[in-house]
């Protein structure tokens, strides 16, 4: 068993539970972490793939109770508007991720585009925050299906790597009148079809690539650190956004975009994702 292999595993882990759920794209992230720790061919995208799948599972958990609500009551209008409103929200990505996708990846899964999405991801940040919130839904359960449509058309703006997923969905949720909670809250569970769909889709896509009892320890520390994580951030998120904005998180991407950018033009760090 490799060492080095393991806390490579370990870090990039931590990386995407901490990262999975704050708006400040664990995509982004995980390109340029997995850069530096030279764990990005093709087995290190398979890798990424199943460390979400910790992610998730923290989702899952975290939120049991409701998920078991939903499930005991499909009978019922209000857990059938719940289901429909998570299919509804995701039907976008997934329509324009299966068109585009492969020339999107091709295109800008590399640090400068990276670096860049989260600079211009930061000042919408500030800019929604920064205008009048008015809030029309203060809870999950009022989410209707328009307001979960719109919601699905902002999380499109994911498939630019360094945009983040759950920063599309919440700061979207702002503009079209939810609060904070509500707009965090239903990015998570809107992240259970949508990382379960693409992380099945790329593991099958993959499927050769794999070699079970080989690749099992290092698969398993990083989705335990995923998980751990994960845990750590959404429960930390939402105590956090109880009394303040995500404005820290917008100067947290220009810091992190400026030093990118900063490190790859200078020549400081030979960046080699491709």
């Amino acid at each position: 068993m490799d060492l080095i292999l393991l806390c490579k595993a370990f870090i990039l882990g931590v990386v995407e539970g901490l990262t999975e759920f704050l708006p400040v794209s664990s995509t982004g992230h995980l390109i340029l972490m997995g850069d530096l720790l030279n764990f990005n061919d093709e087995k290190g995208k398979i890798f990424e793939v199943v460390i979400q799948v910790g992610a998730i599972l923290a989702i899952c958990w975290e939120y049991r109770q409701k998920i078991f609500q939903v499930f005991l009551g499909l009978n019922e209008w209000q857990a059938q508007k719940f289901v429909l409103n998570l299919g509804v929200a995701f039907l976008p990505l997934a329509t324009i991720g299966f068109l585009f996708g492969k020339h999107i990846k091709a295109l800008l899964f590399k640090p400068v585009p990276v670096a860049l999405a989260f600079i211009v991801g930061a000042f919408v940040i500030i800019w929604a925050e920064k205008r009048e919130h008015t809030v029309n839904i203060q809870d999950i359960d009022d989410i209707g299906l328009k307001d979960a449509f719109k919601l699905g058309l902002a999380q499109m703006f994911a498939l630019i790597p360094g945009t983040s997923r759950s920063g599309a969905t919440i700061i979207g949720g702002l503009f079209f009148g939810l609060s904070r909670k509500a707009a965090t809250e239903f990015s998570f569970f809107l992240a259970i079809p949508t990382l379960m769909v693409a992380s099945a889709y790329d593991l099958y896509k993959h499927r050769e690539l794999l070699d079970i009892a080989a690749d099992a320890p290092y698969f398993g520390v990083g989705l335990v650190a995923a998980f751990v994580s994960a845990l750590l951030a959404t429960k930390g998120l939402l105590r956090y956004i109880s009394h303040n904005d995500f404005v820290v998180f917008a100067w947290y991407r220009i810091v992190f975009g400026l030093i990118v950018l900063g490190t790859s033009y200078s020549g400081l760090v030979h960046w080699t994702v491709d």
